[in-house]
């Protein structure tokens, strides 16, 4: 179906599928299995350094998923799936809820660790698109091939589907269903990367001690994990700005595979992926004089008129 042009995105994340896939992309087919990474908060000492290092080379980049899916219109929807109890998801919670995800908690219901996500996530899909019509598009990230008759319902229903899932774990016939279909590492930003790293171990559980008692009093008020607003300095917040400028130029060719695109359009996206984006608060008079400022980053077309600039990223600014 044609891409209507008011678009409202919702975006269904299956957290556990797109996490293990990568880190099986990475270290090895069936690795993450073998590394009982699921189960990796209760190892101490050597392994649990190892395995940190090898989660880190596999981490999933949340933000450009985001802001590939914020191409295609406003996020109203954005929910992920998994079981955040285990420690390698539960890394990505700040994450994610700094991106105004709607975390959904699922419990592992068989020794397997299968969670139910598949069934769960189509229910709340199909529920959305009856409850929620003026729905356009549906962003769905993950490879399995259950997701097969979620995208053909949602397709009869009128709603343009898009795919992500990481290569290799990917089902032909799931992207086959979708209207569009990315792989992850095609993705603006994503930098595909093939790490050996030598085979952890079998995990070794220790017994926690537990500490011995003392008279000393603890409060019992958990200090803040939020940033403090205070500490942020200008800097800061001007090479957020400039970061994402470059993120939603990326986008902008990626998706249109022009060399100038309007920049119109690219404040647009940069506000779809940060609605707090406004250059008037980061002192410059307009967007154009906001580009300029960037212009080891991004540079203006000269030649176009004022009325419909053109702005393009620099290509050693990649």
């Amino acid at each position: 179906m044609a891409e209507p042009t008011d678009t409202r995105v919702a975006v269904y994340i299956d957290f556990d599928n797109i996490v293990i896939s990568r880190y099986d992309q990475i270290h090895g087919r069936g690795q993450f299995q073998k590394d009982r990474a699921h189960s990796s908060g209760v190892t101490r000492g050597k392994n649990a350094i190892e395995f940190a290092a090898r989660a880190d080379q596999a981490k999933v980049d949340v933000g450009a998923i985001l802001d590939y899916a914020s191409s295609f219109g406003t996020i109203v929807i954005s929910r992920a799936y998994a079981d955040w109890s285990a420690a390698i998801n539960s890394d990505y919670r700040r994450q994610l809820v700094d991106r105004a995800i709607d975390l959904t908690q699922l419990f592992p219901v068989t020794a397997s660790m299968k969670n139910g996500a598949d069934i769960r996530l189509a229910v709340d899909v199909v529920e959305d698109l009856f409850r929620i019509a003026d729905l356009t598009h549906v962003v769905i990230v993950a490879g399995d091939s259950d997701y097969i008759a979620l995208a053909q319902r949602s397709k009869r229903l009128g709603r343009f589907v898009v795919g992500i899932g990481v290569a290799g774990s990917t089902s032909r016939a799931l992207a086959a269903a979708c209207d569009e279909f990315s792989d992850y590492d095609a993705l603006p930003g994503v930098t595909s990367a093939v790490v050996v790293v030598p085979k952890l171990q079998a995990p070794v559980i220790e017994p926690v001690v537990a500490p011995a008692r003392t008279n000393r009093r603890v409060s019992s008020t958990p200090k803040s994990a939020e940033p403090d607003d205070s500490a942020i300095t200008d800097e800061d917040r001007q090479a957020v700005a400039t970061d994402l400028l470059r993120r939603a130029l990326r986008v902008g060719h990626a998706k249109d595979d022009q060399e100038w695109l309007f920049s119109a359009s690219v404040k647009s996206q940069m506000q779809r992926m940060d609605p707090s984006f406004n250059e008037k608060a980061l002192g410059f008079r307009s967007f154009s004089d906001f580009v300029n400022s960037r212009s080891d980053v991004a540079e203006l077309d000269d030649n176009s008129p004022i009325t419909a600039r053109k702005v393009r990223l620099r290509p050693d600014a990649g």
